[in-house]
Formats: structure tokens, sequence, C-alpha cells
């Protein structure tokens, strides 16, 4: 990850015309991003795919429930974009696709693509879009337990406020 990128979410970003971004209810499809970030010009098209897992240190989980503060995520994902543009310039594609509502374990939670000409820069930007997106995008992750209980997964962007105020 290229720690030298700063999130700047004071004028809003402008999304490049072939990127794709989306919050959705509905499950995510590998192909469907997977053709979204493909170019002609693309030597690597890299995808990370985030999956609902059947435990949380040890504990067993049920389902995960996300929650989204959807104009503010796609500002967040804008902006990734737009650092990855600044980064990596050769990138042609960016996609970010984040589901929200109650996961079951196996399902997709989170898709990040990047279609470059070269690997090393399409596996760069796509860690980097990743971790940005669970550090700054406001979406919030509540595990249920086999046990009946629950658990809200604190957000990167929340920690960062003074006094926790999210």
């Amino acid at each position: 990850m290229n720690s030298g990128i700063v999130s700047n979410l004071t004028t809003p970003a402008k999304p490049y015309s072939k990127d794709s971004f989306a919050i959705h209810f509905a499950p995510l499809s590998m192909n469907e991003i997977y053709n979204k970030a493909d170019d002609a010009a693309n030597g690597a098209v890299v995808v990370m795919s985030g999956t609902v897992r059947n435990q949380t240190d040890g504990k067993p989980v049920v389902t995960l429930e996300y929650q989204a503060y959807e104009p503010m995520a796609l500002q967040v994902f804008y902006q990734i974009a737009a650092n990855i543009r600044q980064q990596w310039a050769d990138v042609n594609r960016v996609v970010i696709y984040h589901r929200v509502g109650r996961l079951q374990i196996g399902e997709i939670s989170v898709l990040v693509a990047i279609g470059c000409p070269h690997r090393s820069e399409a596996f760069e930007a796509c860690r980097y879009a990743i971790d940005t997106l669970k550090h700054n995008a406001p979406i919030w992750k509540k595990e249920h337990f086999h046990d009946g209980s629950s658990n809200w997964v604190s957000i990167g962007a929340c920690e960062q406020l003074e006094g926790n105020a999210c």
C-alpha cells in the first residue's frame, strides 16, 4: 500500500466516466465487476473479493449486517479512484461495489477491481483501494454470532474523530 496518498474529502471528486461505483442490496457478481474493469489496453485486471467468513476471533458468526451512509461512501469511492489515478497514472478502470443489508456466510460483501496495463500497478492500486475503503468509507458492519449476541465493528473513519463520535 502506498501510504503517501492522503484522502481529501473537502472538494468532492468526480468519477472518471469509465469507472463504476455502487452500494447494493442485491448480491454482487464477480463476472459483472470484472467486465466493468476490463479494457483492451489492460494487461491485468486485479479483483479483490471480500466475503463473509464463519467466525471472528474463533467465535462462530451466523450472518453479517452492513449499513452505509451512501452519499458519503460514494464520495469516498470517487476520491479513492482519483487518488489511484494520481499515483498510478496508467490505471484504466476502477470499480468499487459494496453490499448493504444482511449477508450470509460465503456471500460477497465487497468487490474492488482495477484494470491496468501492468500487473504490479494493478495489484498495488487494488490493495490501496480496499485498505482505504475500509479505513475511510462510512460503512458499518454488525456481526451476528451463533450464541445470539451481536457486535457492531468500529469503522476507521469514526476512529479518527475525536472521542469516537460515530
